[in-house]
């Protein structure tokens, strides 16, 4: 792939001219949403992104509203620079980079609610969270005008209130999930993964393995509250603690299911340490 800068944009105008301009040549724009520190996982997006369109606008933005007030804003890891070469590397036709002034300027008073789908899991244990990602993603798509964007499935349950958002504002952007990428011990990828220390490193991979054993002891009729007592149990046995939630959710509305029947996702949220972990994974039942 020949490498080719990406066109740097800070401001809202200039950057709708420019895909003004692409749309008027008949191009498809692909958005890939991010907050920088960027690894495989979004350079898989973006590599995604050039499959579906002619246009692919990464943005990199620290988005301070879906930080709760003990969380890491502040020590997020911010590497503009290392961000856009491996934009340019990856073939990025543009990197979109606002300030928070840009995103929420003096006098910002609005904010989306996606009820429902946004409750429990991540939704019960960082209040708030979910209305600035769908605030934050709104804006997003209102400034770049895609026509499809990108998430990684690994924040399964922040895909599907963007989906809901974008579904019930009637937005005209296709929002597609991507499988989630991850090392060869199974670990997901996440800018997060750079806190643990060489120690929680070699636990983390736990966190799919017990995910895996569960999509598979479903698969073959397992019951699944043994199947989640046995999950955490693990968890706790290498390490992690506290384990915030260990789930077994329908797939399209991340309903709790009693008795699974159908395509399900079986998700977790656990401390390693003093870092937060969460992981997805598909399951088919009987």
């Amino acid at each position: 792939m020949s490498e080719t800068t990406p066109i740097r944009f800070e401001a809202v105008a200039p950057l709708r001219a420019q895909a003004a301009a692409w749309r008027k040549a008949g191009e498809r724009i692909v958005l890939v949403p991010t907050m920088g520190a960027l690894h495989a996982g979004h350079l898989a997006l973006v590599a995604r992104a050039r499959e579906l369109g002619q246009r692919t606008v990464a943005s990199i933005f620290v988005n301070p509203t879906q930080f709760g007030p003990t969380e890491d804003f502040s020590r997020y890891p911010r590497d503009v620079e290392t961000d856009l070469a491996l934009l340019a590397e990856a073939g990025a036709d543009a990197a979109y980079l606002p300030d928070v002034a840009t995103m929420y300027p003096p006098g910002f008073a609005t904010r989306i609610e996606v009820e429902a789908v946004s409750e429990g899991l991540c939704g019960a244990f960082r209040p708030g969270h979910f209305s600035g990602v769908a605030t934050v993603v709104t804006k997003l798509l209102n400034q770049v005008q895609p026509d499809i964007a990108l998430f990684g499935e690994k924040d399964y349950q922040q895909l599907l209130v963007i989906r809901r958002a974008v579904r019930d504002l009637d937005l005209p952007i296709d929002i597609q999930g991507v499988p989630t990428l991850r090392e060869a011990d199974g670990l997901a990828l996440s800018s997060r993964n750079r806190y643990l220390s060489a120690d929680e490193r070699r636990a983390a991979p736990v966190l799919h393995a017990v995910l895996d054993t569960i999509a598979r002891g479903l698969s073959a009729g397992r019951e699944a509250g043994p199947l989640l007592d046995a999950g955490r149990a693990k968890l706790e046995a290498a390490g992690f603690g506290p384990v915030q939630y260990l789930e077994i959710r329908d797939a399209e509305t991340l309903a709790p299911v009693e008795r699974p029947e159908g395509p399900v996702r079986i998700l977790a949220a656990a401390y390693l340490g003093r870092t937060r972990l969460i992981d997805n994974i598909a399951a088919l039942t009987p």
